[in-house]
């Protein structure tokens, strides 16, 4: 006889192999509204029209997440790095 956990299985992960892939240059702007954390993403463009040419940092995209995925995303990725040999350092 098995016991039932009262802990729920994480959901299936079904791949898209279809899926954009962007690149960023920066996380430019964090923001924490209603339970959410917005991260504005930049890539760095030549402006061309400018005279002189310039590079400026144009926003790409915004990623929206639920605290507690936001909480995730970050230990992951400092886990990820940490086990990759690079320790995260503030750039401050």
């Amino acid at each position: 006889m098995t016991e039932k956990s009262d802990t729920p299985s994480p959901p299936l992960l079904l791949e898209n192999l279809l899926a954009a892939d962007v690149y960023a240059d920066a996380a430019a702007f964090f923001s924490l509204k209603g339970g959410n954390v917005s991260i504005t993403f930049v890539s760095s463009r030549f402006d061309n029209a400018a005279q002189p040419p310039v590079v400026r940092n144009v926003v790409i995209g915004r990623l929206i997440m639920p605290l507690s995925g936001a909480q995730n995303l970050a230990v992951g990725l400092f886990d990820y790095l940490k086990n990759q040999g690079l320790v995260p350092q503030p750039t401050n």
